[in-house]
């Protein structure tokens, strides 16, 4: 039987890196090795030798800027003329129900019960804008039917909401003063209740200006009338304090943005969780609420820069 020859080897590795300008890295690699045997060494060992080879470079991951952050001087948060003019048939309507009100509870010499109406009404369109906004936030997308637009743009909100502090007065009111109009031009020319006409325009009134109310919440106290800041103080007025709390986690509270009155009710009775559910199995729709907030919910603070280009 032969015996074979015992070899341990000691390999020696050398490597070059040639560094220019190309995404590859060519190399060379020598290799030399020692043989130590119990026959006789052969003389002449030739070192192995890599030839220059191309070696991929892993892509490196690049963070891109959003696109869509609204800017300062972005067009779609200023007014149009367009906006001017249904901010304004919007007020012309609301006025002419309150000068309804007050002229038939003139020259009937009843004051109380068009106040309480109007007391009324204000209490409920707190409440509907709450339910309202409680909807959009949880139902619907941009291809959505008439309310489609108003959808996209709470989805902004909730990203960027700095942003409604940046909207000129009539690009904020401009859609529900159209709203308004069409709802209330027919009643003030059919009906001269001013009981009824008390409801309506303070009501519509609410409704129409609860944008502003709500841009109001997300300005800093420094920066608003002094007015402003007492009426949220006092409560007439959606406080800051109180709307904050809907843009922080779980996002499904406090969606009332006109005073804030039914806020307390509503998250305390869960109103509004009680509709989801009927709604699921009635439909089978989850809510936007029952899940992990999608990135475009998160909101991105307001960066130095943005607020030194005011």
């Amino acid at each position: 039987m032969y015996s074979l020859p015992q070899h341990k080897y000691t390999p020696n590795l050398h490597q070059k890196v040639c560094k220019n300008s190309s995404p590859f890295h060519p190399f060379r690699v020598y290799n030399s090795t020692t043989t130590n045997t119990t026959s006789t060494p052969k003389s002449n060992v030739k070192p192995l030798v890599i030839e220059p080879g191309l070696v991929p470079v892993v892509p490196r991951v690049i963070t891109t800027i959003d696109n869509h952050r609204p800017m300062n001087n972005d067009t779609s948060l200023q007014s149009t003329w367009s906006h001017r003019a249904w901010v304004t048939f919007g007020c012309t309507t609301l006025l002419i129900s309150l000068g309804e009100s007050i002229k038939g509870a003139m020259d009937l010499n009843m004051w109380v019960e068009p106040i309480i109406a109007s007391w009324v009404g204000y209490i409920l369109a707190d409440l509907g804008s709450g339910v309202y906004h409680w909807a959009i936030d949880n139902y619907g997308d941009g291809s959505t039917p008439i309310v489609g637009a108003q959808i996209e743009a709470f989805q902004g909100h909730h990203k960027w909401p700095w942003t409604i502090t940046r909207r000129e007065f009539a690009n904020n009111l401009h859609a529900l003063a159209r709203a308004v109009s069409f709802t209330v031009l027919p009643i003030v020319l059919v009906c001269h209740d001013p009981v009824v006409q008390g409801f309506v325009g303070v009501c519509s009134g609410c409704i129409m200006f609860s944008q502003q109310f709500h841009a109001w919440a997300h300005g800093t106290k420094s920066r608003l009338p002094p007015l402003v800041v007492a009426l949220q103080e006092a409560g007439v007025l959606v406080s800051r304090s109180q709307h904050a709390a809907h843009h922080r986690p779980p996002y499904n509270n406090n969606y009332c943005i006109v005073s804030g009155v039914w806020n307390e009710f509503l998250d305390k009775h869960k109103v509004f969780e009680v509709m989801e559910m009927v709604l699921y199995f009635k439909t089978g729709v989850r809510p936007r609420s029952w899940t992990e907030p999608a990135p475009e919910w998160i909101e991105e603070i307001e960066i130095s820069s943005q607020i030194q280009a005011q």
